[in-house]
């Protein structure tokens, strides 16, 4: 309860921003001019009535899998069909509200609490999916990671020249790198105290077109078209290669036709998606409850499922399908939060969200488990909801300090897992998850870490998150002293917060990262879909997500979606550009 109301004060207190100085939207650069995305329309008359489209290729989703099949499989000559439950916002509408943005752009309000409510999960739904409101952080597959999916699991792809191939393309594409960033406050103290602490750290390559993007803002969708995401980019390019869209379009089932092969198995061959589509308003709106709803069924000769890896799931459950690990798996890279005040105005919001990473802590076990260290977005209602509630008076205290403060999360590369599910009531997804003690080491380690940097680097206090544990206030003889992290003060209450540990079930953790709930095998019995994509005990059906990765990804997986996505549409279009020649070979013979 407590969490629900700093939540929604912190997002439309009309006294917060003016205490803080804090603007709703960002003060510096101009409206990008986005793409000019046409979507299709169903006129039918009669409401029972089932409008039909035909295609080649039919992607559920418009996210950073979506978007990436949907290129290449437009540039290939197929006649795609994108569709995606959220609708585009042109830039003119962005960056949202927090309040706002909550409705139109995130999953279920902003936030989806596991059953236990000790982990909250922030996943997108948006026109871009999770790539209109992240970061911009754009680092690729690690070697230990890879090697891990290759020799573990037997997926030899991504130790292979190929998979390399895709990751520099989609990076190349977007513009990433680490040319033209300059870091704010926040990212700074992260870079300089890991270097007073010899600590292996590095900047965060960005997706912004080779050029400057110092907006804070963005994760509420960019106004400015500098964060060069799916729909700047992925999108357009189908478009522009005859790709059609569909927005509101809420797909219910995948439709198969069952027939057999030649070993006698009966195969499920996916031939559509049938579902729902919400119109807008008149004016463009999407709020009226008397929208036109239709009936729709996209019949397609290949269906690519890349609804992300909390729906997409779901969609294979409401199509029937029952292999047992459909759901199962699911990595989150759980986060706890470490904050500071410093003396001086930070006005933490302006500037890039996440342009560095420590990385001296990412494998703690020897096999590839361990955190890292990295900025937090500032915007009031993302950074001042998450600390323990005491009081009103306390928080609000605590609130109008926030322009004096910087954020960091420690982000573990889980081991530990959980399941997504259909609620039994109205089939929306469910989060089982809780924090393994094996993650919350790692956490922990990650906590104290921050802590250090944020000594090192001069703040007059240091908080985290966690319930009943007291802030480290700096004392000006310690200062006088020099004698840096050995001050016996602060090491006191290091041990303090080791001790105290994360209460259970009172300690809240965070997650903006979801993987692995299809995951990729070589084997029925150990997964969802094949090496190339292609979804186990059926035809014509894929799926190119964040669901398919065998485990978590260990750096932030917009590029390795996007990697996955285009090694795999590019297989779909290589398989039906092969079928299209066997049929045009007895034709030509004629």
């Amino acid at each position: 309860m407590t969490s629900l109301i700093k939540l929604y004060w912190a997002r439309t207190s009309p006294t917060l921003g003016q205490v803080l100085s804090y603007p709703k939207t960002p003060v510096h650069g101009k409206p990008g001019k986005g793409f000019p995305f046409l979507f299709l329309q169903f006129p039918s008359l009669a409401i029972e009535e089932l409008d039909t489209v035909d295609a080649d290729v039919v992607v559920v989703g418009s996210g950073c899998g979506g978007a990436v099949a949907a290129k290449n499989l437009a540039e290939a000559g197929l006649k795609v069909i994108v569709v995606d439950k959220s609708y585009h916002w042109a830039p003119e509408h962005l960056p949202m509200s927090e309040n706002n943005a909550a409705v139109h752009l995130f999953m279920n309000g902003g936030a989806i609490l596991s059953d236990d409510s000790t982990i909250s999960v922030i996943a997108g739904q948006a026109w871009g999916g999770g790539g209109t409101i992240n970061w911009s952080a754009s680092l690729q597959t690690q070697g230990f990671v890879r090697r891990e999916w290759s020799e573990q699991y037997g997926l030899e792809l991504f130790t292979s020249a190929a998979y390399q191939a895709s990751l520099d393309r989609v990076c190349e594409r977007m513009g990433v790198s680490t040319d033209h960033i300059e870091h704010n406050k926040t990212n700074r103290v992260l870079l300089e105290g890991a270097r007073k602490l010899g600590w292996s750290a590095k900047a965060v390559p960005q997706n912004t077109g080779g050029e400057a993007h110092n907006c804070g803002y963005c994760t509420l969708g960019c106004g400015s078209c500098g964060k060069k995401g799916p729909s700047e980019t992925f999108l357009p390019d189908a478009a522009r290669n005859g790709a059609t869209f569909v927005e509101g379009f809420d797909a219910q089932e995948i439709v198969f036709e069952d027939t057999g092969n030649e070993r006698g198995v009966v195969d499920r061959v996916a031939v559509g998606v049938r579902g729902t589509w919400l119109c807008r308003e008149a004016r463009g709106g999407i709020s009226s409850s008397a929208r036109t709803r239709r009936p729709v069924f996209i019949r397609a000769k290949r269906v690519v499922v890349s609804s992300g890896t909390l729906q997409t799931p779901m969609l294979l459950k409401r199509s029937g399908l029952v292999n047992q690990h459909i759901g199962l798996h699911l990595k989150l890279h759980p986060v706890s939060w470490v904050g500071a005040v410093f003396p001086e105005d930070v006005r933490p919001w302006e500037g890039s969200i996440l342009t560095a990473v420590v990385n001296e802590f990412e494998n703690l076990d020897g096999k590839g488990h361990g955190v890292k260290l990295e900025a937090m977005c500032m915007l009031p209602g993302w950074w001042l909801t998450s600390f323990p509630w005491t009081n009103g008076v306390d928080f609000k205290l605590f609130a109008s300090r926030m322009k004096n403060m910087v954020g960091y999360i420690a982000l573990a590369r889980d081991k530990g897992s959980g399941t997504v599910y259909p609620d039994p009531k109205d089939g929306r997804a469910r989060v089982q998850y809780t924090v393994s003690k094996f993650d919350k080491k790692h956490i922990m380690e990650g906590v104290v870490a921050n802590a250090k940097i944020l000594y090192v680097e001069g703040a007059s206090e240091i908080f985290t998150m966690i319930p009943g544990l007291p802030a480290f206030v700096r004392s000006a003889h310690a200062a006088a002293l020099d004698q840096g992290i050995n001050d016996p003060a602060f090491q006191t209450w290091l041990q303090q917060v080791r001790t105290h540990g994360f209460p259970s079930p009172d300690t809240a953790f965070g997650s903006a990262h979801q993987m692995g709930t299809c995951r990729m095998s070589t084997t029925p019995g150990t997964g969802v879909v094949d090496p190339n994509g292609r979804v186990w005990g059926t035809e014509r059906l894929y799926v190119a997500d964040a669901s398919v990765l065998p485990s978590a990804s260990g750096v932030n997986p917009m590029v390795t979606t996007m990697a996955i996505a285009d090694l795999i549409s590019r297989g779909i279009a290589a398989e039906m550009s092969a079928e299209r020649g066997a049929q045009e070979e007895p034709k030509a013979r004629l």
